[in-house]
């Protein structure tokens, strides 16, 4: 199967871009730099535009002129791969609920799918179908739905997803979750006794018993630093239940490391204000964008992984992914897609932002998870060798 990629691959970092990176590697990259010898993986035959709009997270949607003469360059490639190559399938990632985005999905639709066979939607994002009927205008819906049909296939990554690819009447509907190489193989050697260890002893500690020395739960929170995203919620969230434990007079304190990139300077200067605050300070730290060695080092010292998004796309987010790898107990919000990526009946669930409800589900979590039934949900649901034989099957399908 041949198979246009009209998507990009970092940098901009981020769940999506880095889903198709894996998927184009894990089909053995763009054909026209493979050794022809070697035949395509799992069967599909990938013909890559790399449509970079953006060059920063805050560049993403948002107008700017030079994006208008990049839709441009990057459809005119799509349509010369068309027929140079023979490739009908034109494979696409809808943008989320954002009218900058939406015109630019608008633009690509209508110079590039009267010239395929087939097209494909790979829904990253959740939520268009909401925004675009409490959003946006009739004319508005009228024109997304004529340029995008017919879709052939919409690939979602879980049953909330559905709205969306059927907003659109996605003649078929396949749910692929995402999946990730494991981060963590030597978890049962390297990981779990400590996690073991660390359970045990809180359990004691919340049971009265008294340790030789105060103990610090490691609590980590590692995404783009948005108030979306729940850095705010988060941290506000910790220093209450600190107030908590103090209160209770448990030897117990929680300590918040954040990871990521602010996207705004508004929020970056309000964050910068709260450190100025003493029990801010010596309860939250920030260490910025980190990734490789330094990512995972965080992952493994962590505790407990707290994510309370709110964020508008939010779908099924790599980060929740690596969590569960590194088999960390998880804190986060009951939006979109999130309680569907999570075992059954799991306790870290919260409805929103308050953090109250956040600072009593992160001390309950603490008592009753290990982490191990994550890791195992991980290792039955989002490797990346699961996700690239689901994603292929559904993609040969429309053939």
């Amino acid at each position: 199967m041949k198979l246009l990629v009209f998507a990009h691959t970092p940098p901009p970092h981020h769940g999506q871009s880095y889903m198709v990176q894996l998927m184009l590697e894990g089909f053995g990259g763009d054909t026209r730099l493979r050794n022809s010898q070697v035949p395509p993986a799992l069967g599909i035959e990938c013909y890559h535009v790399n449509a970079r709009f953006s060059r920063s997270l805050e560049d993403v949607g948002e107008f700017q002129g030079t994006k208008i003469f990049l839709i441009l360059w990057f459809c005119a490639q799509a349509v010369w791969l068309r027929f140079r190559h023979g490739v009908k399938n034109f494979y696409y990632v809808p943008a989320p609920g954002k009218s900058v985005a939406l015109y630019r999905d608008w633009l690509v639709m209508l110079l590039c799918r009267p010239f395929f066979k087939t097209a494909i939607l790979h829904w990253h994002a959740a939520g268009l179908a909401k925004w675009l009927e409490t959003s946006t205008t009739i004319g508005s819906r009228t024109a997304t739905y004529r340029l995008f049909r017919p879709v052939n296939l919409s690939i979602v990554l879980s049953r909330y997803n559905f709205a969306d690819a059927e907003k659109l009447l996605s003649h078929k509907i396949s749910v692929v979750n995402n999946g990730i190489p494991d981060p963590c193989p030597d978890f049962e050697t390297a990981i779990r006794p400590r996690r073991l260890e660390q359970f045990a002893a809180r359990k004691k500690i919340f049971a009265g018993e008294i340790p030789a020395a105060p103990m610090t739960v490691n609590v980590l929170f590692l995404a783009h630093c948005t108030r979306e995203k729940g850095i705010f919620a988060a941290a506000e969230a910790v220093l209450r239940a600190n107030r908590e434990l103090a209160a209770r007079r448990l030897p117990l304190q929680l300590k918040l490391v954040t990871a990521g990139n602010f996207v705004t300077d508004q929020e970056k200067a309000e964050f910068e204000q709260l450190r100025k605050n003493p029990e801010f300070a010596a309860t939250v730290v920030h260490l910025g964008f980190v990734s490789g060695e330094r990512k995972s080092q965080l992952l493994r010292g962590a505790d407990l992984f707290l994510f309370p998004t709110r964020y508008l796309g939010e779908n099924q987010p790599v980060n929740l992914i690596e969590a569960m790898a590194f088999g960390l107990p998880i804190v986060t919000t009951r939006w979109r897609s999130l309680p569907e990526m999570l075992p059954p009946d799991y306790p870290g669930l919260v409805n929103d932002q308050n953090p109250d409800a956040l600072a009593a589900t992160i001390l309950r979590v603490l008592t009753v998870k290990s982490g191990e039934d994550v890791r195992q949900h991980f290792r039955e649901q989002f490797t990346v060798e699961r996700h690239l034989a689901t994603l292929a099957a559904a993609l040969r399908s429309v053939e």
